[in-house]
């Protein structure tokens, strides 16, 4: 079992005017059918708010702490502006307790600092970068996520997501430049089946070990093969190798190469 390393995060309280109470629903809708499976349990929470938008324009804000938010896989930075008012925003590697940031149409090219996609030279590493003008970030927003800057044509940027795919961006668009912080999550081992639970996941069963009315891997003597040709789920839908994303999707035409295919171990 590993752990995120947690130092210099601030050992304090979260803000008050800050934070909602979520109702967990365990994965049921509001008829109370479970429409997601495997979820449940789980150490209580406080959501943490956390501004996306960052439209506080040429005002220029203070890094009062780092904090560990327990419904993101990111750490959070909780800002004073100049006006008294507090705000968590997602915090970006490297940056300290003290440091200033600030959002404007073209700030310093300082990690943290908040500016227009068209004023951001090329080779930049960005995150939390809006698909829509004035609608708050949308992509790279996990831990370690980040974008980088290949060109401007015209009133789009050209973006090579983390993915390897590289899309067209709005110009106009806002977006924060540096890191997403936590770069090492994905490094983390449970370890054991209740830290799992800890987390708010419940157990899953293999298709192969249930019986055939329940799954379409089920049933046979002993261990055997799927019986199937194709991967399916428990509904019978096709997994493996199927394409999912709609053809006629609004964006299909902003994307310039798709991510490169895996290969398979």
């Amino acid at each position: 079992m590993t752990n995120v390393d947690y130092v210099g995060l601030s050992k304090v309280a979260p803000e008050k005017s800050l934070v909602r109470r979520l109702k967990a629903h365990a994965g049921r809708n509001s008829a109370g059918r479970i429409t997601m499976r495997h979820q449940g349990g789980g150490n209580k929470r406080l959501y943490r708010l956390v501004d996306f938008r960052q439209d506080k324009m040429n005002q220029k804000g203070i890094v009062e702490t780092i904090e560990y938010d327990p419904y993101r896989t990111a750490f959070i930075a909780k800002v004073r502006y100049g006006d008294g008012q507090r705000r968590y925003i997602l915090a970006p590697e490297g940056v300290k307790v003290g440091e200033e940031i600030v959002t404007a149409e073209a700030a310093a090219l300082k990690v943290g600092n908040r500016m227009k996609l068209k004023n951001i030279p090329i080779g930049y590493q960005i995150h939390n970068i809006e698909l829509n003008p004035g609608k708050g970030g949308q992509l790279a927003r996990s831990a370690g996520a980040y974008a980088e800057v290949l060109g401007n044509a015209g009133s789009y940027t050209d973006l090579k997501m983390s993915s390897g795919e590289v899309r067209k961006v709005l110009a106009e668009s806002f977006a924060s430049l540096g890191q997403v912080s936590n770069p090492e999550h994905n490094l983390t081992v449970i370890g054991k089946a209740g830290r799992s639970r800890w987390l708010g996941t419940r157990p899953t069963v293999r298709g192969s070990a249930m019986n055939p009315r329940d799954h379409k891997y089920g049933g046979g003597e002993g261990r055997t093969q799927r019986g199937t040709r194709r991967p399916k789920d428990i509904w019978g839908n096709i997994t493996g190798g199927r394409k999912t994303r709609k053809r006629k999707k609004y964006s299909r035409g902003l994307i310039i190469a798709r991510r490169p295919k895996r290969l398979r171990k």
